[in-house]
């Protein structure tokens, strides 16, 4: 007996046709390659064309939701990434109201929810959130230094649960670059510099989030960002100009494929190309977005991958960000070429999806022009309904708020996620310190209050707990001043400073490791020196004082100096001369 599925208000999900009975592609009992192809028979070349289209979705667009009725009601869009994400209840009601939104169209298409990184202590609004009430772990590079693929497993799995529960569906990650270039702003989204256990990470993160394979309670994975973006030049990032390229002076660009050879056999549902270009690999010197040696040759044609590419976001148009302006297309390489021979070329090149894109037009146009046939448009429509039939969002695309607003954050989850933090931190050297009389720089005054009587200068304490951030060169630009970048030695006065006040007390010394840091000049002074991903004030403490173990590895080198990194191939892993500590170093 086949059960009709209802909106969160009661009324029928699906409307029976005339016969009292389902279309072939609304009937959860057909094989999905057959669901698929009715459906797209049915469909026309606009509504091919919008499923082509993965939107944004802003802070603005919460209750009453306006612009999301303009673009699933008028355009038909029916794919959009999270920017900002309210607590569990309200999400899981947005989740609900644009699947009715959807479910009031000609085919009732249902809406595709994905969204960065949640999980974590960054905040970036190109590449990870914070918000939304989820159960808090390491960034993905300290998920790394437990070297625990069942953990990370586990966790990854608690992840997937937590999505799933208000509606988020694909997750806009992981990255699958390598930090072989320790300027890189973006490090601490990646699984470290070794290519082996960054594919074992990959592993066990893809596995807990989709299961064996994807369906009704996987998250889809798009795997980030092929073919490797980890050596970028200079370490300058790919949102901007400084950074649109890719560069192997060591000749290392194999290396970068691991960690993604890993994701292809754990099955990852989609992947997402580079802004950048890979330069000096004989393949197409313009943007991986854009190139057809990069998602045909190398990732359909040598890796067979025949799931959804996504083109990294606003690679085209660029993006306006109400209130705040707009930010430039990151086409490398092809700037001199319109919009529409951008669009033609990211469709030659094999791309399924335009990321940020929001207007269907684009696709149709390059079809109406004769430079694209619409076979090729049925390619990647078939490809991206097969991930939405595979999720059950046919079957049943709604969540229960009740339920969201009990399991995102619950005291299990948030339990997993301290024991993540815990489980990441570094020992790099020393001891652990002790005392009742604290002196803390970034901790919480309040939770330190909790260990010991909080003084107000180091001379009165018996011990210091200073936990570091590591130096960048900060950065203008609406966007560029969120991506930590440049030098990563401490000023000279801040030296002189820290060095100073662990001269009079014992001083502990928590670097926020986002980036490999240069800490030699702190080292020698330190009573104790611990490497962190993301962790709460209580996780360190207890650390720092002895409380609980510290038995996480270096994800990465630590360099001596920014000289040895100046010398270093971007490419190349453990590159860097004589480095302070080495990838898998534990304090004994």
């Amino acid at each position: 007996m086949l059960t009709l599925l209802r909106h969160h208000d009661g009324t029928p999900f699906r409307d029976l046709n005339h016969n009292g009975t389902m279309e072939p592609y609304e009937d959860p009992r057909l094989p999905v390659e057959e669901r698929v192809d009715d459906l797209l028979g049915r469909m026309t070349l606009a509504e091919k064309a919008a499923l082509m289209c993965h939107a944004r979705m802003f802070p603005g667009d919460h209750p009453p939701f306006p612009s999301n009725a303009g673009l699933i009601g008028e355009r038909g869009l029916t794919h959009f990434a999270m920017m900002a994400v309210p607590d569990p209840r309200t999400m899981a009601e947005w989740n609900n109201h644009v699947q009715d939104l959807a479910a009031a169209h000609r085919l009732g298409i249902p809406v595709t929810i994905s969204s960065d990184p949640r999980h974590g202590f960054t905040a970036n609004p190109a590449t990870a959130h914070i918000g939304g009430g989820f159960s808090a772990g390491p960034e993905p590079i300290g998920l790394a230094a437990t070297d625990d693929p069942a953990l990370v497993e586990e966790y990854a799995a608690l992840i997937g649960r937590e999505l799933c529960a208000v509606g988020i569906r694909v997750a806009i990650h992981p990255m699958a670059d390598l930090a072989t270039e320790p300027r890189w702003a973006r490090i601490s989204g990646t699984f470290g510099e070794d290519p082996e256990r960054a594919a074992r990470m990959i592993t066990a993160y893809i596995r807990g989030l989709q299961g064996e394979r994807v369906g009704p309670d996987s998250v889809a994975c798009m795997t980030k960002h092929f073919p490797g973006g980890g050596p970028q030049a200079g370490g300058e990032d790919s949102h901007f100009a400084a950074g649109r390229r890719l560069v192997y002076p060591g000749g290392a660009f194999e290396q970068h494929l691991r960690p993604f050879e890993a994701a292809f056999a754990a099955g990852t549902a989609q992947i997402m190309p580079a802004y950048a270009i890979p330069s000096g690999t004989g393949l197409a010197e313009v943007g991986a977005n854009f190139n057809r040696d990069v998602i045909t040759g190398l990732l359909r044609g040598k890796y067979g991958f025949d799931g959804v590419v996504c083109t990294d976001f606003n690679a085209i148009t660029g993006m306006e960000v109400s209130g705040i302006g707009s930010l430039p297309p990151r086409h490398w390489g092809v700037e001199e070429l319109s919009v529409a021979e951008q669009v033609v070329l990211t469709l030659d090149a094999g791309a399924d999806q335009l990321g940020g894109e929001t207007d269907p037009g684009l696709v149709l146009a390059t079809v109406r022009s004769g430079a694209v046939s619409e076979q090729r448009i049925d390619v990647s429509a078939r490809r991206i309904l097969r991930d939405k039939f595979r999720l059950g969002l046919f079957d049943d695309p709604y969540v229960d708020v009740d339920a969201a607003a009990d399991r995102v954050g619950a005291p299990a989850g948030r339990e997993l996620g301290r024991r993540l933090q815990e489980r990441s931190l570094v020992h790099l050297a020393g001891r652990p310190v002790s005392g009742g009389r604290l002196y803390v720089e970034g901790v919480d005054r309040a939770v330190a209050g909790r260990y010991g009587t909080v003084v107000d200068q180091p001379d009165d304490a018996d011990v210091a707990v200073i936990r570091l951030a590591t130096p960048f060169e900060p950065r203008g630009g609406l966007l560029e001043r969120h991506f930590h970048s440049g030098s990563l030695e401490f000023a000279p006065a801040e030296v002189a400073r820290l060095t100073a006040l662990a001269a009079g007390v014992p001083t502990a010394y928590v670097a926020q490791l986002e980036r490999p840091a240069v800490l030699t000049p702190l080292a020698p002074h330190a009573a104790l020196l611990v490497g962190e991903f993301g962790a709460a004030d209580e996780v360190v403490l207890d650390a720092v004082l002895g409380r609980a173990p510290m038995t996480g590895t270096l994800p990465f080198d630590l360099p001596s100096s920014m000289a040895a990194v100046e010398k270093s191939r971007e490419d190349v892993p453990f590159d860097t001369r004589d480095p302070l500590f080495r990838c898998g170093h534990r304090a004994p």
